[in-house]
Parts: structure tokens; sequence; C-alpha cells
């Protein structure tokens, strides 16, 4: 399994859909295996989750960034 790719995956998964970003907070673990199908030892599983966190995050910085330039026209 390529992690960065399936983390890409769910990111893109979890980001396009309310509910489904809204169970990931509650409950990440479940919510991954149940996306990818498959019941994974806890520490890829946790790898897995700590990525998607990851690249939510810096998406967000990225976009708020983004935002803060266009308002101040750099």
């Amino acid at each position: 399994m390529d992690i960065k790719a399936k983390i890409e995956e769910l990111v893109k998964k979890i980001t396009g859909d309310a509910a489904l970003k809204s169970q990931f907070t509650k409950s990440p673990v479940s919510t991954v295996e149940k996306l990818i199908g498959v019941d994974l030892p806890d520490d890829q599983v946790n790898k897995i989750v700590d990525g998607v966190k990851a690249k939510i995050t810096v998406d967000k910085v990225s976009d708020a960034a983004g935002a803060l330039k266009g308002l101040f026209g750099k």
C-alpha cells in the first residue's frame, strides 16, 4: 500500500464531505479503516490518521495564507 497516495485520497474524500469530516473528527481511526476497507494494525492506522490530519492542517494554513496574501494585494 502506498501510504502517501492513500493519505492524499483520504484527504480528498474527507474534505469533500462535511458528514465524513465530522465523523473523522470524532473517530479518526474507525473512519480511516472504514474508508480503506481494511482493518489494519493500530500502528499503521495511526500513521495514516496522523498523515491525514497533518495534510488537512497544512491545506487549511495554505488557504488562509493565500487569503491573507490576496487581502493585501501581494
